[in-house]
């Protein structure tokens, strides 16, 4: 009896060639996204860009408003820009996702999880979902098609 799942049969079967041909990027493509989508996030925390409110105005709106300490918005910021970042490229890709994952599990206790389910109307499912993300590259690592593999070193 063979232990190997028995391959399955496309749908459409002309396509079965250029989804083979395609499958492989699929990892590091979802990689790419995470860490690319968050940097704007971090870089509106940081620098101001991108309608963000920088530094210092974000640390006053994290005491204030959240009932959390100033300097998590500089280390949130710096998650979710050089972490995103490194993610992007898959540099230490395993402990940059681990620190995007404890971000999001504090974002989505601390801050949305009162306000319900839709990201609409500021609940968790945003930062759920990159949290969710991140760990599964905590999991994985960096794939075939990241620096981390790159250099041949991975934590």
């Amino acid at each position: 009896m063979s232990s190997q799942i028995p391959s399955m049969k496309p749908v459409i079967p002309a396509l079965a060639p250029l989804t083979r041909g395609l499958s492989p990027l699929a990892e590091p493509m979802l990689r790419a996204t995470t860490g690319l989508f968050l940097m704007p996030h971090g870089a509106q925390k940081l620098f101001g860009w991108f309608g963000g409110y920088g530094l210092e105005a974000t640390s006053q709106f994290f005491a204030s408003k959240l009932g959390l300490p100033p300097a998590l918005a500089l280390i949130t910021g710096l998650i979710e820009f050089f972490g995103g970042l490194m993610l992007a490229i898959g540099l230490l890709t395993r402990p940059m996702a681990a620190l995007v994952t404890g971000m999001m599990v504090v974002a989505t206790l601390q801050v949305h999880l009162a306000k319900g389910f839709f990201w609409t109307d500021g609940g968790f499912e945003y930062p759920l979902m990159w949290g969710i993300l991140a760990l599964s590259f905590v999991l994985r690592g960096g794939g075939k098609f990241s620096v981390d593999h790159l250099i041949g070193r991975e934590i």
